[in-house]
């Protein structure tokens, strides 16, 4: 069942003059097997409010509730409530402290009054879930990478089988290949049904894992969603001293620049994805634009053809015409000519008497 934060206020100094408002009307619910991230600025709260997802801290007013009952009701084994929901610090040395690995491992499930077997069958289990080389397993805690450190904190709540793990910026100080190694582990958890929220200020981290962003600020839930929705509210996240990731100003300025790009896009894949997709997009209008233009000279040729052919038939036509004026004027001539001979007879002949005009004819 899902864990359901309602209307959840912590004040610490409560009427002293040192009186801080740390959480303010909080209301969520969290549901099974979800992955969150909790980022927010320093102070914003998020330690504060994880602390109370498992009991360590009571709220002021306000309740949480974890499998439909409420943590702060008199009769709640908060003891039972610490093995269901896990809490890793951020500093691992603050859950560190036996002789050797094995041994810190063992001291949930022991604490929970499971016997030496079953203690330590879950110990191993989950040091080995962590990925910590056995050759480490007696050897003191103190002596480790802090990679490994965090390996052995981890390790150490799963050795209690819980439903929900809370990890408190658990890639601080971490090289970026220490930093990748826990967030796969992270994931892997949470791929196993397990619900996981993960603390942190860095966005890259949410960006490439979460399902879900809670942003906290001043003690308050300031956006919650899916990162997309999340990030989209870049601007808002500069004000309270957040940034989105670095995909999502360059998806931005790509859009500015009028790239048909969608700004969705939160993690480097997802950048990728979107580039070559809008770039499919522009070489297949390019194409189609181009057979267009192909498509309308070739008409246009065709029309040219087709205005030749008249042209030519029509001068054709003009040349036969003029023919036939010629041949026309040919005959007109020769008839001129005749009528003119005619005449010129006529003439004789009307000069002449009766008997030489009989002579002439």
């Amino acid at each position: 069942m899902p864990i359901i934060v309602d209307h959840l206020n912590c004040i610490y100094e409560q009427g002293t003059n040192m009186e801080v408002a740390a959480l303010k009307d909080i209301n969520l619910v969290i549901p099974d097997g979800q992955f969150i991230g909790l980022i927010g600025h320093t102070g914003s709260g998020k330690s504060t409010l994880v602390q109370h997802l498992n009991g360590l801290i009571e709220a002021t007013s306000g309740t949480v509730y974890f499998n439909g009952e409420d943590i702060y009701d008199k009769d709640y084994d908060r003891k039972k409530l610490r093995s269901k929901v896990g809490l890793v610090f951020q500093y691992p040395e603050h859950q560190l402290f036996e002789t050797d690995v094995f041994k810190d491992v063992c001291f949930g499930p022991k604490n929970l009054g499971l016997d030496r077997k079953e203690t330590e069958l879950r110990a191993y289990k989950a040091l080995k879930m962590v990925g910590l080389p056995d050759e480490y397993f007696y050897q003191s805690p103190f002596d480790l990478s802090g990679g490994q450190k965090r390996r052995v904190a981890i390790a150490g709540v799963l050795a209690m089988e819980p439903d929900v793990l809370i990890l408190d910026e658990p890639t601080a100080g971490l090289d970026p290949k220490g930093r990748d190694e826990i967030l796969e582990l992270i994931k892997g958890l949470q791929e196993t049904g397990m619900t996981i929220i993960l603390v942190s200020h860095s966005m890259e981290d949410v960006a490439n894992y979460v399902d879900r962003i809670i942003v906290m600020n001043k003690g308050s839930v300031m956006l919650d969603g899916v990162p997309k929705d999340v990030f989209a509210h870049y601007k808002e996240l500069e004000e309270v001293g957040l940034a989105a990731p670095a995909v999502t100003y360059i998806m931005q300025q790509l859009k500015q620049n009028g790239f048909a790009v969608s700004t969705d896009a939160t993690t480097i894949e997802e950048a990728k994805e979107e580039i070559l997709r809008s770039r499919n997009e522009y070489e297949k209008e390019v194409k189609e634009r181009r057979a267009e233009q192909q498509k309308q000279e070739r008409r246009l040729q065709q029309k040219e053809e087709n205005l030749d052919r008249k042209t030519e038939a029509l001068e054709k036509r003009e040349d036969e015409l003029k023919k036939k004026h010629e041949e026309a004027d040919a005959h007109l001539a020769e008839v001129d000519a005749l009528r003119a001979k005619e005449m010129e007879r006529l003439e004789t002949l009307a000069g002449l008497s009766q008997e030489d005009a009989r002579e002439v004819l």
